[in-house]
């Protein structure tokens, strides 16, 4: 990734200046402290990821993925509800406290002079954000528009392009249903084409899926979408291959990456991508509402805003915040959160993720009433796995699942696949995955209670 950090054992590497730091004292810069401050400290999720990095001994990011006391100290940054174990961290994740914290201050702020606060001092340091966004994703800031999730950035992408009718617009039909149904608007209105197609789970490989891609392109063919990860099974597409193949055809490439930004490590520039949307309330732990889309410099001008802009074919990214009068607490937090994720570092992150997921998958996949939907090849997925199990109900176990063991997982019913999917996050605890995986043994053994 080319963020504002790689994570190198024990190293930080600065982007802005490219000097090697120590993660203790780039976290000190980052939050703007310095060592005597740092008492002050102690009680929120910035000192909890120093506290946690004194514990890592230099190990590599797989390695330390299953060193519970490092991550015992990321886990007590979330003020989470103990009480209930909650594995559908897919739709959104909580924020650390330092997150929600910053969120109130920066509220509260606003709300003492809203007029001149919001407009005159907020809005203009959301600019800073917007830098530090296009760093870690890897684009020039004037290509980063900050929206409230990966729906509007994807609406964004969708709505504005010139399209005639007639014009076929390609992508699988496991595509998140909010774009489809984005798509099929644009069919009653405008009189183009949405064109799906099926692809198995899990593929054999990732060049199926290229292959999958291309062969279904046709001359009608103006444009393609795709998931960086899919949200029924959570399977990584490869997007810098279907990208290239589109737009050496000369055909527009739109990725929806909802679920990507923040639970896999990548560069964003490197994807070739004509458009790519996000939410940042999902794996970056930014407050709900928070997103953005990356428009390639040489599409900004001539496309379209969703909302009506002063100047809709200007040559600024900024049209596509065009929404009247918003917060800007949202916005600034998620300073706080690229913060949080840096300091674990990238690589840490996603090793977790993929620790937790396996510690449920491999287990419950031992069975052969279970049918896994999602590959376990590290280049295929990462946090999310979606399973089902022969003879059961997956709507009545996530019910069960919740009403006996206050266990929240998210029921899967599609034509292709049919069961929970279950995604932890890495203030989930070892310890939660196994009274999942114990509470679903029991019901292959006995089944649901009547």
């Amino acid at each position: 990734m080319s963020g504002a950090v790689q994570d190198v054992g024990d190293r930080c590497y600065d982007a802005a200046g490219g000097v090697n730091v120590g993660r203790r004292d780039f976290l000190m810069r980052a939050a703007g402290v310095g060592a005597f401050a740092y008492a002050s400290f102690r009680d929120d999720a910035i000192a909890r990821v120093l506290a946690a990095d004194r514990s890592a001994g230099g190990k590599s990011a797989t390695e330390l993925a299953h060193n519970e006391r490092y991550w015992g100290q990321i886990q007590r940054a979330f003020a989470v509800d103990r009480s209930v174990i909650n594995l559908n961290n897919g739709g959104v994740n909580p924020a650390s406290r330092v997150v929600m914290d910053a969120m109130r201050r920066h509220l509260e702020f606003t709300n003492q002079i809203p007029a001149r606060n919001l407009w005159k001092i907020q809005d203009k340091q959301v600019e800073t954000v917007r830098q530090r966004l296009a760093r870690v994703f890897g684009c020039d800031p004037e290509e980063m528009a900050i929206t409230r999730n990966a729906s509007e950035a994807m609406e964004i992408a969708l709505y504005g392009l010139d399209l005639e009718r007639g014009d076929e617009v390609l992508t699988t039909d496991q595509d998140y249903p909010r774009m489809i149904n984005t798509l099929k608007q644009r069919e009653l209105r405008d009189g183009i084409v949405l064109k799906t197609f099926p692809f198995v789970n899990p593929p054999p490989s990732l060049g199926y899926l290229v292959d999958r891609f291309v062969e279904h392109i046709t001359p009608r063919t103006k444009a393609v979408l795709m998931s960086h990860i899919t949200t029924y099974t959570g399977q990584v597409f490869p997007v810098r291959e279907i990208c290239h193949a589109a737009r050496e055809r000369g055909i527009t490439a739109i990725v929806d990456g909802a679920h990507a930004f923040g639970q896999i490590v990548f560069d964003g520039g490197a994807i070739g991508c004509d458009f790519y949307g996000t939410s940042l309330h999902k794996w970056l732990h930014a407050p709900i509402g928070t997103g953005f889309l990356h428009v390639r410099r040489d599409r900004i001008a001539d496309h379209w805003p969703l909302m009506a802009a002063a100047e809709p074919k200007k040559n600024d990214i900024r049209k596509f915040e065009e929404i009247g009068t918003h917060p800007a607490a949202n916005r600034l937090a998620v300073a706080e959160a690229l913060t949080f994720y840096e300091g674990i570092g990238p690589a840490r992150h996603e090793a977790r993720l993929r620790h937790l997921r396996d510690r449920f998958a491999e287990r419950l996949a031992a069975s052969d009433r279970v049918r896994l939907y999602t590959s376990l090849a590290p280049e295929q997925s990462c946090a999310l796995a979606t399973l089902g199990i022969d003879g059961v109900d997956p709507a009545d176990l996530a019910e069960y699942l919740w009403r006996k063991h206050r266990v929240l997982v998210t029921t899967i019913k599609h034509e292709r696949v049919e069961g929970i999917r279950v995604s932890p996050n890495v203030y989930t605890t070892p310890t939660e995955i196994d009274v999942f995986c114990d509470a679903v043994e029991r019901v292959m053994e006995h089944g649901l209670p009547s």
